[in-house]
């Protein structure tokens, strides 16, 4: 079995993959930012992956650049991350994993669920993980990825756009402010079904949602994304033509 795997960003994220590809036994190619990836791929042309691991705000610009003898060998790992991002760049089976772990500068790995993967490669992603006690688990079909995006984008939204309203950790945001916390959730999947195209069981997604909060109630809400995050936000709903009314409303809040 081919153990090369290309690695494209070594940010915190990136870095940790690396690690647990390397106790399995792989060999890691870095690709950094300015590496010229046409070179790199004459050299490596069929590895077993090429792991995208930068930041979701230069994940197309990579996509687009991407050698073509890559395309069929791509995994992803951003967050915000929806079907429509990889079949707008003509990748048809993509590996996808939805990182349920933080990693933060000088600090250990630390696992709020099970991080779940679909696709060609992600049994030796879920492997990996192992490799350094970080739960993972591979997913049955892609109809089940898609439903693990939209909760992670759920809990990243919420707790982003809801926290620069109110600041606080997100067991604070669902014991002492759950009306706002549900009016966002309701805007927030009014944009998701835009995106994906489909109506999703919100209930479900809710209490999917809640139980990453209650993985780590002490998680902060609103990081230094959390900007970005609402702009892009208002952005899809403006596409879409959707009220968003709370959303809305923090935006202004906010001079967003």
């Amino acid at each position: 079995m081919d153990k090369n795997v290309v690695l494209i960003g070594l940010g915190q994220l990136g870095r940790v993959f690396a690690g647990g590809l390397l106790r399995t036994g792989h060999t890691v190619v870095p690709v950094n930012r300015g590496d010229d990836m046409d070179i790199v791929a004459a050299k490596w042309p069929e590895p077993a992956l090429v792991l995208v691991a930068v930041a979701e705000t230069d994940l197309h610009s990579v996509l687009a650049n991407l050698p073509p003898v890559w395309k069929n060998r791509i995994g992803l790992l951003q967050n915000e991350l929806l079907p429509r991002d990889w079949i707008g760049h003509k990748l048809s089976e993509p590996t996808v994993i939805s990182v349920w772990f933080e990693k933060k500068k000088g600090m250990d790995a630390k696992p709020l669920l099970p991080s779940p993967a679909f696709g060609p490669a992600a049994g030796r992603l879920v492997t990996a993980l192992g490799a350094l006690d970080l739960p993972a688990r591979t997913l049955p079909d892609a109809a089940s990825l898609e439903w693990e995006l939209v909760r992670k984008n759920l809990y990243i939204l919420v707790s982003n756009i809801a926290g620069l309203a109110v600041g606080g950790d997100v067991g604070s945001l669902w014991n002492q402010h759950r009306d706002l916390a549900e009016a966002v959730a309701a805007d927030v999947l009014d944009i998701q079904d835009w995106l994906t195209g489909r109506e999703h069981d919100r209930l479900k997604l809710v209490q999917g949602m809640l139980e990453a909060f209650n993985a780590d109630p002490l998680h902060g809400c609103a990081g230094r994304t959390a900007p970005a995050r609402l702009k892009r936000a208002m952005q899809h709903a403006d596409e879409a033509g959707l009220s968003v009314a709370t959303l809305r409303k923090i935006a202004r809040d906010q001079g967003i």
